[in-house]
């Protein structure tokens, strides 16, 4: 790959990922703070990500990998994404913000299929050179919430004016990426696109009870991007978006160790300790305060690499390994719509409601019980995995 294209690419995916970060962490925040929203509103909110995720596969599957290249949908799909921004941060009316951030949302998730697909296009060995691109996003992510939290705009409508020019950003500079032609002119079936191609490993009783698991992890998950900000401002904790960044840094950190993880655990301990990281993890948050005990907040913080690397990368691994070369995609198309359509969906709404019923007076809730209910959850699937699932390979190959 010249060297000019990894540098596009990087910035795609840096750009992207400023897109997404500016927002997402802080939606909960700035709904609570600036729009008066409720706990379910909040949670709704957040489900409505879930709601384009389920979409945005038909929408690639059906019209862009047939009749367009991959960078002209992108930057049609940003351009259209900043126009729907500069109306959101005029809305005041938290149910009528539903609309306009289900709009938007429509617009982005589009992007995690189109971007990878750009990028993989360019590349001779994906397995060795995507990860270097795919990085940049996690920079991304940490450049800009900490500049979030520096300039202490976290609960303003500032988050979605960053959004807003850095998605038109992006949608200009989709036109001057590499051509992506279409893929293919035959028209997808929904089995394809929906990934069905991929019950076959449902024969495997341990695919199946990760295939589960997987979707429930996600309902606690949820109540982690939802809620934490909110969580951590209320516990007195300063800086909450710069701190909140020491989550993907632990990230990186611990993606370079599941290689290592493999090797001397096999699969189902990693996984196992991935899921004993999310109980601790919101037992922390529950239990932490930002002025007498705020280095159990950290804790809850950093966990974010164990829990999502261990847990979530390790089961994208397992499921590209099951699946093989004929039904890998399919198989990942399936994991993606059941968690981040699904399962996240759920946890979303959920999350909403359980903020409502912990409510103890205007803008005031009690978040430790907030924060057992999730645990209660990741405990219960932690006691299912370790009950039914019996695979531990050893030799997984990680690319």
């Amino acid at each position: 790959m010249k060297l000019t294209v990894r540098i596009q690419l990087m910035f795609m995916m840096f750009l992207m990922f400023v897109t997404w970060g500016s927002w997402y962490g802080q939606m909960s925040k700035y709904m609570l703070n600036q729009l008066n929203a409720t706990g379910d509103q909040v949670g709704n909110a957040y489900t409505a990500f879930s709601i384009a995720t389920l979409i945005a596969p038909f929408f690639v599957g059906m019209i862009a990998d047939r009749f367009f290249s991959a960078q002209k949908v992108m930057g049609i799909i940003n351009l259209l994404g900043a126009v729907v921004l500069y109306f959101l941060i005029k809305i005041t009316d938290p149910a009528e913000f539903f609309w306009y951030i289900l709009a938007y949302t429509i617009t982005f998730t589009p992007n995690l299929a189109l971007s990878t697909s750009i990028a993989m296009n360019q590349m001779k060995e994906p397995g060795k050179e995507f990860p270097f691109i795919r990085v940049f996003g996690t920079i991304a992510w940490i450049v800009v919430t900490n500049i979030v939290g520096f300039l202490d705009i976290g609960g303003s409508v500032e988050i979605f004016q960053i959004s807003m020019f850095s998605s038109l950003a992006l949608g200009i500079f989709a036109f001057f990426l590499p051509d992506t032609p279409p893929k293919t002119t035959e028209k997808p079936t929904f089995g394809q696109i929906l990934g069905t191609d991929a019950f076959v490993l449902f024969k495997d009783r341990s695919f199946l009870i990760f295939f589960i698991s997987s979707i429930l992890i996600c309902i606690p998950l949820s109540f982690y991007y939802a809620l934490a900000n909110p969580s951590l401002s209320a516990s007195h904790m300063t800086n909450v978006e710069n701190k909140m960044s020491l989550g993907q840094v632990s990230e990186v950190l611990f993606m370079l160790l599941l290689p290592f993880a493999f090797a001397k655990f096999g699969v189902k301990k990693i996984l196992i300790i991935g899921l004993v990281a999310w109980i601790v993890r919101f037992i922390c948050f529950g239990y932490g305060d930002g002025i007498s005990s705020e280095w159990i907040l950290y804790i809850a913080i950093v966990l974010h690499g164990v829990c999502y690397d261990f847990f979530f990368v390790t089961g994208q691994i397992y499921t590209d390994n099951k699946a093989g070369e004929k039904i890998k995609s399919s198989a990942q198309g399936l994991i993606t719509l059941a968690t981040y359509g699904i399962g996240m969906g759920i946890g979303s709404k959920l999350s909403g409601i359980v903020l409502d019923h912990y409510k103890i007076s205007e803008g005031v809730f009690d978040y430790r019980a907030v924060w057992m209910v999730p645990a209660a959850i990741a405990a219960v699937v932690l006691v299912l995995f370790v009950l039914f699932f019996k695979d531990n390979q050893k030799d997984i190959k990680v690319a």
